[in-house]
């Protein structure tokens, strides 16, 4: 059984460089900048153009939604922004979600992603108790998977064409990561 009222809670939750704190106006310029980076567009297969109005917009109705979770990721010494992550299209019945992370082009490739995903499917896990997350990344994102999978989650298809991109189609991988038993426990 789920708790959805952990979903309209908005924590905040600290690991050893990052922090994850409820999305906020103070994060808009940022992720604007973020959500505007080429890169960044490729990875995640952004296709819409948000203007900061519109961004600012949707943050502002972020912390009143109360199915889904949606936390900026900060550097723990500075404050700065890194990326955002998502819970999303949450299925109390089936214990399940998905989940989606997009990091700032000056935090990759120092793991912290990895540490963001290990601290949010920690809370999805632990406070929100879904039994599954699940997500999709596209096939040529190698060093997303790679993190996926050293934080859990485990390939379970293949979309195949499923995203047009720079005139070409790609495949998108569905990868998902499973709540985990609990040792010792009778």
């Amino acid at each position: 059984m789920i708790d959805t009222t952990a979903l309209a809670e908005k924590p905040v939750l600290a690991g050893d460089r990052i922090r994850l704190v409820p999305l906020s106006d103070r994060h808009a310029t940022a992720f604007h900048a973020t959500v505007q980076d080429l890169e960044t567009r490729r990875l995640t297969g952004t296709h819409q153009d948000w203007s900061l109005a519109e961004l600012r917009a949707w943050i502002a109705e972020c912390g009143a939604r109360t199915d889904r979770l949606d936390l900026a990721i900060e550097d723990r010494a500075t404050g700065g922004y890194l990326g955002d992550l998502a819970l999303n299209r949450i299925d109390p019945a089936n214990a399940h979600g998905s989940f989606r992370i997009a990091l700032a082009p000056s935090a990759t490739g120092r793991g912290i992603g990895s540490e963001a995903i290990r601290l949010f499917l920690g809370h999805a896990f632990e406070r929100v108790g879904l039994h599954r997350v699940q997500l999709e990344v596209f096939a040529y994102n190698d060093r997303a998977r790679r993190a996926y999978e050293r934080c859990g989650f485990v390939l379970e298809g293949r979309l195949r064409e499923a995203l047009h991109w720079d005139g070409e189609w790609h495949d998108v991988l569905v990868m998902a990561a499973l709540r985990p038993q609990r040792t010792g426990a009778r």
